[in-house]
């Protein structure tokens, strides 16, 4: 949370200042959601009452459909774009509903609320042989970084997991005989992901000379390690993507969810369904994984625009 939101909280009038206390505490405690999802709902929820309190409301009985429509509209004069204010409005959604659950209020006013829909922009992505210049500019490293880049390099493209879910791995969660790694996706739900040959040697190479060269009494379990023998955290292995990907000529600028998406939509072009896809990234909804169906298809008219003679 940043300052300024932080001082937007603390100047909420009590009753609304104990309102939003109650929906954190139910979002940590009850939805058993992620520290990140968890923040971003507070934040749009304190200028949701902020906006109230200036519109001379004082409870959470004062939050009507027209409070809320006006602090949407605000948010869009103010340059908000439709993907905020979608989830803004999504936000506001999930704090009446638990208002109402909670018996703060006697009805959920956000249920008459309509939002646009956020433009679903196609993700960008390597194309394979730029994805196989980006894993072979990390091969062959000796020292432990290096080989631990490798690693991650390898395991984001193969796998296609999240980041929070790749520095998340402990060493006992990779199956070696199998080529599995467990993983503990959002909403702490597990699932099975394989891993191909080309990993495979990057991980003997991380677990026989890289990890124990860093590993100190503070490592733990963790698979993968920082310099100073801790965890290894996200934004070191974001660091590590864009500079893999910087030093590929043509390559998009793309972080580890590029990779993510890159290993999705060549998984896809290589003939797998989109059930399969969607266990292989986790999804709840076989909508989210719908994406990688368009990236194809826009590739699809790419090619047929340059090569068909009556395009």
């Amino acid at each position: 949370m940043t300052a300024r939101t932080a001082d937007a909280r603390a100047a909420l009038p009590p009753a609304l200042a104990a309102a939003l206390a109650g929906y954190e505490q139910a979002l940590r405690e009850e939805r058993d959601l992620s520290a990140h999802t968890v923040r971003g709902y507070v934040t749009d929820a304190v200028w949701l009452l902020d906006h109230l309190a200036r519109r001379g409301g004082s409870g959470v009985g004062d939050l009507d459909l027209a409070a809320l429509r006006s602090w949407l509209a605000q948010g869009r004069a103010r340059g908000a774009s439709r993907a905020t204010t979608a989830r803004r409005a999504a936000a506001a959604r999930s704090f009446t509903a638990w208002l109402r659950r909670s018996g703060a209020t006697a009805e959920d006013v956000g249920l008459r609320l309509v939002s646009p829909k956020a433009h679903r922009t196609l993700p960008d992505v390597l194309a394979p042989d730029q994805a196989r210049a980006v894993l072979e500019s990390a091969a062959g490293a000796d020292e432990p970084v290096g080989l631990r880049d490798a690693l991650v390099l390898e395991l984001l493209y193969a796998s296609g997991i999240r980041v929070s879910e790749l520095v998340g791995l402990d060493v006992d969660d990779v199956d070696r005989g199998r080529r599995l790694l467990r993983v503990l996706g959002k909403g702490r739900k597990e699932r099975s992901v394989p891993y191909g040959a080309p990993a495979e040697r990057a991980l003997d190479a991380w677990l026989v000379r890289g990890r124990p060269a860093l590993a100190t009494a503070e490592s733990g379990p963790a698979l993968l390690l920082g310099r100073r023998g801790r965890r290894l955290d996200a934004r070191e292995a974001r660091r590590t993507v864009h500079t893999a990907v910087a030093a590929t000529p043509g390559a998009p600028d793309v972080g580890p969810h590029g990779l993510r998406h890159s290993a999705a939509t060549h998984v896809l072009e290589g003939g797998a369904d989109l059930r399969s896809v969607q266990e292989l990234l986790g999804h709840a909804s076989l909508a989210t994984t719908q994406i990688y169906t368009h990236v194809t298809v826009e590739r699809l008219r790419a090619v047929h625009a340059q090569a068909h003679p009556r395009a």
